[in-house]
């Protein structure tokens, strides 16, 4: 038993695969074949255990296939359009469609067929075949041959077909019971308010999801707090109760990271650090035969890892071989940079952008929840690359199907509020259209539209010169390129304070003669040249500014910074001070537009915005409800070229 209490340097992804395949065959996880009897009503989804025959023939007796009579063919031999045969009747029997076929007869004669002179008597003009219209015993099955096979999947179509045969209930497989553990002393469930250092706990929700989403019968425990005595009672607990054990946090090195320790002293540790990013420090561990993973604290390095190490185990516990991944090839759409000797997992969008599928990042952070919440799907950098460049094609493992990634309209540049309201309003409209948003700045959407790589861009640059927005930048970077420039809003920009404005700022003088902390955006963004313009034109260095080289990527992360404390102030939108209960402080109106290039003018996804743009009450009324929006020129063509 490995007693050691340290942080293992971490061993290459292929490597730390298959220590712990070896270890699970050890210790026989892969045998392990538990099974349960349940009512063929139960069994929707579930894996048999056994192979299920049937009980009883279907139809089990000789069944009419038609409305009609029941008749003996050799009644109607010479029948026909000049010789029509009468039968009284005690020579056919009335029958509707599933009737059993009286003794002595063997056809059925449909009903547009029967002429009926009397009640007692039937006029018919055509002959009959043997067993015409009639479904005989056993037609769909019969009695003892195979229903399903084992290992298979069962459906409603199956449900049915068993029923049908007499089996009620079956043998399945009984899914791996599983449970999540946190730990962690300042974790607090989501209906408390948390206070600072307080931690809501979520992860274990998604991973149970997950856990059950891939075959298991997962559960949840509440929160163990930072003591190895209890986490060691939990643990061995939980070993003793589950097939599989998910503990999540405590992973790494830190003074109050104590997974490894506790599980080198009541179990095996097989691995403890992998070189994959994100998820290093998962640990790889037995207590007696059951697998124990231990992953990191952050939200998206634990599913990520889990889904690495844990899905595999779930589906060849069922005998379900590999998970069935789908994967696509597609265009980088800006270059990704990844350390030497590490499994790097990128979360990507995706939008069919003419003939090309573009990969865009969704977002990067362990702890970057939404990256994966809009993530398409996952690009692997392995570790022997630096990174992959600019309209480099990718493989992408699907994270959703391929249709909702054919109908995403693509638009990448300048940040605004609005942009979310276009999807959730899109997503209410049949056919759905969804929207993939990167955002980098107003330059950065039109070097997007230049390279191909967009539906439409945001864009909002001042030409200091002519006080026109957006057009001397698109003649000089993107001449000859078809596209209209359309106007989504007039909108304030302004210093985004906190509530009541207790540091009484007015302007960037306040800010420079203060020292006030401010937060800046990232270059190439329409507001970062706003703010430099005002800064120029009042004489202002901008290395008097405290913070103007901290950038972020949208109004919303600005706005955020501001509603922590981290920061006192910093350039934004009046919409996003209105979302977090800020105040603001005008500086100037600016025109926001939407770049299109004219190709994409009658695609359906194009089409569909430019149409809610231009139209839809009421999302005109839900930007307005934002604050700081004038729509004066909204869905106006403002240059063509």
């Amino acid at each position: 038993m490995n007693k050691q209490n340290v942080y293992v340097s971490n061993k290459p992804l292929p490597e730390a695969k298959r220590l712990w395949h070896e270890a699970l065959t050890r210790h026989g996880f892969y045998a392990r074949k538990p099974t349960e009897e349940i009512a063929v009503d139960d069994a929707h989804g579930r894996i048999l255990a056994e192979p299920v025959f049937a009980r009883r023939s279907s139809p089990s007796y000789n069944a009419a296939a038609m409305d009609g009579i029941a008749v003996h063919f050799l009644d109607l031999a010479g029948a026909s359009e000049a010789r029509p045969v009468r039968l009284k009747r005690d020579r056919f029997v009335p029958v509707n469609t599933g009737n059993a076929i009286p003794e002595g007869c063997n056809a059925v004669v449909m009903i547009e067929d029967v002429h009926y002179v009397s009640e007692s008597e039937v006029e018919l003009n055509m002959p009959a075949t043997p067993w015409q219209h009639v479904r005989n015993i056993g037609e769909d099955i019969v009695a003892t041959e195979l229903i399903l096979p084992e290992g298979h999947r069962i459906r409603a179509i199956d449900q049915g077909a068993m029923l049908a045969t007499g089996a009620t209930r079956v043998r399945v497989q009984r899914p791996p019971r599983a449970i999540v553990i946190p730990t962690g002393s300042e974790l607090i469930q989501p209906d408390r308010e948390p206070q600072p250092g307080e931690i809501i706990e979520f992860n274990t929700r998604i991973l149970a999801g997950y856990l059950n989403e891939w075959g298991a019968n997962a559960s949840r425990s509440m929160p163990v707090a930072d003591d190895p005595a209890l986490l060691r009672e939990t643990l061995l607990r939980a070993a003793a109760e589950n097939d599989l054990v998910v503990l999540n946090a405590g992973a790494s090195a830190g003074t109050r990271d104590y997974s490894a320790g506790v599980l080198a002293e009541v179990g095996e540790v097989i691995v403890h650090g992998v070189a994959i990013k994100p998820g290093k420090p998962v640990i790889l561990a037995m207590i007696g035969d059951t697998p124990v993973i231990g992953l990191p604290g952050y939200p998206v390095s634990a599913l990520l890892t889990m889904r690495v190490f844990v899905r595999e185990m779930i589906s060849a516990f069922l005998g379900q071989g590999e998970p069935e991944s789908q994967y696509v090839e597609a265009t980088l759409s800006r270059p990704l940079h990844s350390p030497m000797g590490v499994d790097q997992f990128v979360r990507i969008t995706l939008g069919r952008v003419g003939d090309n599928l573009m990969a865009t990042p969704s977002g990067k952070g362990a702890g970057a929840v939404m990256s994966l919440v809009r993530a398409d799907g996952l690009l692997t950098i392995p570790a022997g690359s630096e990174g992959v460049g600019a309209g480099e094609k990718v493989r992408i493992e699907l994270l959703r199907p391929q249709t909702e990634v054919d109908a995403t309209a693509v638009c990448i540049g300048s940040h605004d509020n609005i942009l979310d309201l276009i999807a959730n309003h899109l997503h209410k409209r049949r056919p759905i259209v969804r929207v993939s948003s990167a955002h980098v700045g107003s330059m950065g959407g039109i070097m997007a539209i230049r390279r191909g790589e967009a539906h439409f861009a945001g864009s909002h640059l001042l030409d200091e010169a002519t006080g026109e927005y957006n057009i001397s930048f698109i003649q000089r970077f993107l001449k000859g390129v078809p596209l209209q420039l359309i106007n989504l809003c007039h909108r304030e920009q302004g210093l985004i304070v906190a509530k009541g404005n207790p540091k009484k700022i007015t302007s960037f003088a306040d800010i420079a003669r203060e020292r006030h902390t401010f937060i800046n955006r990232q270059n190439g963004a329409g507001t970062r040249l706003l703010t430099d313009k005002v800064l120029r034109d009042e004489g202002i260095d901008p290395a008097k500014i405290v913070g103007y080289a901290h950038e972020e990527y949208t109004h919303m992360a600005v706005a955020a910074a501001v509603a922590s404390g981290s920061v006192e102030t910093g350039m934004g939108i009046r919409a996003a001070a209105n979302a977090l209960n800020l105040d603001f402080v005008p500086v100037a109106e600016e025109r926001y537009d939407l770049v299109v290039p004219k190709r994409f003018l009658d695609d359906t996804k194009v089409a569909a915005i430019l149409d809610l743009i231009r139209h839809d009450r009421d999302f005109h009324a839900a930007i307005l409800a934002l604050g700081g929006y004038n729509l004066r020129d909204c869905g106006k063509v403002m240059y063509e070229q």
